[in-house]
């Protein structure tokens, strides 16, 4: 702490140089009077001392210009050892908080006395002038002693206070190319993350590196590697599919050629020390935009986020955790913002931590009783190892002394900073003071990029349910729907995920779907989690936690890593592939259940994981709720569009004759198409059945319409056949009976095309058929000299008259004929204005001579088919019987 020099004391130094500047009574003054000294002192290589000079000037110009409301002359005075910083102003009758024996300074929290006291934390030596006519605070501030040529130096301390690292040191060099492939990979690399240089030279960095994603943001890895200098924390996967925390120092280069490329250097993340920059005083300031002159960059955080500042929430945060443990030579700091309710805290940045498995964890807010329990009093605590769990996120991380500052707003909680050491006793009352100050200049910048990142992510969320909407809305497919769900919470919510679908209140969970980011580890996830108990179908909306996959993770690990070392009763164990370490690591981190709720029933369960050590941050959880009740409804519609397509399904082949059966001496083919997507019956028809000994009936016919409503009648027609025709009744009584039964269906009737026949094979080969076309396409007779012709003439439709006068008519089919049916999907079938019509089809009948009643179905069906580029827009129905002739013998 400086000392206050008396007046008997304030002899000036022998001055070396000098820098005056007077500053008018506005806001916009104060940035200006930062910028002044910082050039100054700049220009006279004064670096190391800048970031000191620049705070106490900033506060006190503060008081001048907007306190007292006068002008402030500034004084820079260079001396050998050091610099002098005068600042006057001319409302003398203000009071000066003086510290007495026995009187504290005046509360941190009053904006009045923050001047002096920062002079007391901060300067070699400092005084008041005190006149009838102006009032002046001087501050001085003693350069460092340093060998000649040292650019930055620290002090000389004890062995245990030095960084600690491993035995050691490893120094991963990694060069990435224009591209952002790995063109060099060192052999500390290989040791530190398992790849060897072969295995992973050409790759992207991006496949290794794990960069944290949130929806809505676009800074990432790539656009680091682009910058000219990058230093920060981030992860690597290792080969074994741990994530490995590591501090980075990037440089952008050329080679000689003038080939860009990036030079990355990495260690271990607790080893930082070995790369990590000594902070350095800004370039500019950042801050003139502030019209009062008190904004985030007036106190030692305008050092610490140096200018520019990141313009993202992460890379602030991050930064401000870094320096917040360099200004009170910490080994740890930690970032905490509030939920909007201010009931819990939730980890966004740390250093000096396991920050993999710290990131996004929660706390209370309200932890104990008393202003230590509560993150919105500053707090000290000289040894947690005498009040264990008082900061539960240090907890096991070696860390003893802490203290915590909160970030408020208008009054209200906005998060909490805090810097750790190892060591016991290291932090004060002075170090609260501090770190208070840099709290409350950083904590509107923290609010707004806070808000800024959630007005983004928002915007982001909003778009990816509006895609998601469409993509569950697209499909009515069970399966598809389950894919969906998984692929749009996997990466973007979680690092895997598991669906799980319940049939009925009456079952279990049953696990439907796994995926994880990387394809290689889901077979093992879903080894796992066939040995867990599914989670319970609790209704209850909300995310809940659930431990089960982590812990049995972890368990059958250890086994499995006994079993190999050949350890213990684990080792005598005879059981298959145990889950390995990836698999541990993938799924031991946070996992959480969604209730898929729809209808009022739970229908299954939306599970979401992170790999070891790593939280689900509120936002994410928030999005993944409305994505689950999305989900839900999507996959309930498909299941019921799965459960009424089943039911249609059965009660349409219900309506399709049985397997035809065998004629004698006759060659029967049968191609059914019904029009429209899932339709198996629609308003075409064909039947083939016994009669009696030696005689079978055919028919083949078209109803009004396609769909259910015709395929009703098409039941109806099908069976009256088959009943009438077997009761002994000929082809003409049939048919007008049939006509009868259709028009006693009344508003559902529907007129009826028929062609019905009886078929007689002879014994000489030949076959006789009687035969009533009821407004129906004639059937075509093809003999073996190709030539084709009508075998029967066109008669009323059904449904339409009551009295109908139908008569048979007798064909005789020789060896070699073949008689072909078909219904009006097959003649009406269209391209453009041509249409294929009854002399398109006999064109086509004439080129089937010589072919079997298979291929001349099949034949007419590809003609049909080829003959235009849409869809069939009406069923269609191929009926073909052939005699065979002499020749197939």
């Amino acid at each position: 702490m400086g000392e206050q020099i008396t007046e008997t004391d304030m002899r000036r130094p022998v001055a070396t140089a000098r820098a005056a500047a007077t500053f008018e009574p506005v806001g916009r003054s104060v940035a200006t009077a930062r910028a002044f000294v910082r050039d100054t002192l700049q220009g006279w290589g004064f670096a190391d001392i800048i970031d000191d000079a620049v705070v106490l000037t900033s506060e006190l110009v503060t008081n001048a210009v907007v306190h007292a409301g006068t002008a402030a002359d500034v004084l820079c005075l260079r001396a050998d050892d050091g610099v002098r910083v005068e600042v006057a102003d001319r409302y003398p009758e203000r009071d000066i908080p003086v510290q007495n024996a026995g009187q504290q300074y005046a509360n941190p929290d009053r904006e009045g006395g923050r001047g002096l006291l920062l002079c007391s934390a901060l300067a070699s030596r400092w005084g008041v002038e005190y006149s009838p006519a102006r009032k002046q605070v001087w501050f001085q501030l003693d350069l460092p002693e340093r060998p000649a040529g040292t650019r930055s130096a620290g002090p000389a301390l004890p062995i245990d206070a030095l960084p600690v690292t491993d035995p050691r040191v490893r120094v991963a060099v990694i060069q990435i190319d224009r591209t952002g492939a790995i063109s060099r990979w060192s052999d500390d690399a290989e040791e530190l993350f398992g790849y060897p240089s072969e295995q992973v030279t050409g790759k992207p960095l991006t496949d290794l590196a794990a960069w944290p994603h949130t929806p809505g943001t676009s800074t990432g890895i790539v656009e680091a590697l682009l910058l000219s200098r990058w230093e920060g924390s981030y992860g690597i996967r290792a080969s074994d599919g741990r994530v490995i925390p590591v501090y980075a120092s990037h440089l952008r280069v050329r080679d000689s050629g003038g080939e860009p490329s990036t030079v990355c250097l990495l260690v271990r993340d607790h080893e930082r020390a070995v790369l990590q920059s000594p902070p350095r005083g800004p370039s500019a300031d950042s801050s003139a935009a502030h019209a009062d002159g008190r904004g985030p960059a007036a106190d030692p955080f305008e050092v610490f986020i140096g200018s520019p500042a990141p313009d993202d929430l992460d890379g602030l945060l991050q930064r401000t955790v870094e320096r917040a443990r360099d200004m009170l030579d910490g080994d740890a700091a930690y970032l905490l913002l509030a939920t909007d309710d201010e009931t819990e805290l939730e980890v966004r940045a740390s250093t000096g931590l396991p920050s993999a498995r710290q990131r996004f964890a929660r706390v209370p807010v309200e932890a104990g009783t008393g202003r230590y329990g509560s993150a919105r009093m500053p707090a000290v605590h000289e040894d947690l190892t005498a009040v264990p769990g008082a900061v539960p996120l240090l907890t096991g991380t070696g860390m003893r002394s802490v203290v915590t500052v909160p970030l408020k707003v208008e009054g209200r909680l906005t998060g909490s900073l805090g810097v750790a050491a190892e060591a016991s006793g290291r932090y004060s009352n002075e170090e609260a003071l501090r770190l208070q100050f840099a709290a409350d200049r950083i904590a509107l910048a923290v609010e707004r990029a806070r808000l800024t990142e959630l007005e983004r992510l928002r915007r982001g969320s909003l778009s990816f349910l509006v895609e998601a909407s469409d993509l569950l809305a697209g499909t009515l497919d069970r399966d598809q729907t389950l894919a969906l769900m998984a692929q749009m919470t996997v990466p973007t919510l979680a690092t895997w995920c598991a669906v799980y679908t319940i049939a009925d209140q009456a079952s279990e969970p049953e696990l439907s779907y796994v995926l994880h980011e990387d394809e290689d580890r889901i077979d093992g996830i879903k080894a796992l989690l066939a040995k867990v108990d599914p989670p319970e179908p609790v209704p209850t909306p909300g995310a809940r936690i659930w431990t089960a996959p982590s812990d049995a993770a972890h368990s059958e690990a250890l086994r499995s890593s006994l079993r190999n070392l050949g350890l213990g009763e684990a080792a005598r164990l005879s059981a298959g592939p145990g889950t390995n370490l990836a698999t541990a690591s993938a799924v031991g981190g946070e996992t959480l259940v969604l209730p898929l709720v729809a209808r009022n029933r739970v229908i299954g369960m939306l599970t979401l994981g992170k790999p070891t050590d790593e939280h689900f941050r509120q936002e994410i959880l928030e999005l993944a709720e409305d994505l689950s009740r999305r989900a839900a409804l999507a996959l309930d519609n498909a299941r019921l569009y799965s459960e009424r397509t089943a039911i249609s399904q059965s009660l349409q082949r219900s309506l399709l004759p049985p397997e035809l059966p065998i004629v004698p001496g006759v060659e029967v083919e049968v191609i059914y198409r019904a029009a429209g997507e899932g339709n198996e019956v629609g308003g075409d028809f064909y039947d083939l059945f016994p009669i009696r000994d030696g005689a079978y009936g055919f028919a083949i016919g078209d109803v009004c319409g396609t769909g259910p409503e015709a395929a009703a009648v098409t039941g109806l027609a099908r069976h009256a056949l088959r009943l009438l025709a077997r009761e002994g009744f000929g082809g003409p009584a049939v048919l007008e009976r049939l006509n009868a039964a259709i028009l006693d269906e009344g508003a559902r009737s529907r007129f009826l095309t028929l062609l019905y026949g009886e078929l007689w094979p002879q014994p000489d080969g030949s076959a006789i058929l009687k035969v009533v076309c009821a407004g129906h396409p004639l059937p075509l007779r093809l003999r073996p000299d190709g030539s084709v012709e009508a075998a029967a003439e066109p008669q009323p439709l059904l449904g339409v008259m009551e009295d109908l006068e139908l008569y048979e008519q007798t064909v005789t089919l020789d060896p070699g004929d073949v008689l072909l049916c078909v219904t009006d999907g097959v003649t009406e079938r269209r391209e453009g204005s041509r249409m294929l019509g009854d002399d398109g089809l006999a064109d086509v009948l004439t080129t089937c001579t010589g072919l079997t009643a298979g291929a001349v179905a099949g034949r007419i069906m590809r003609a049909v088919e080829r003959f235009a580029a849409d869809a069939p827009s009406d069923d269609m129905a191929i009926l073909a019987m052939r005699v065979p002739g002499k020749q197939d013998a």
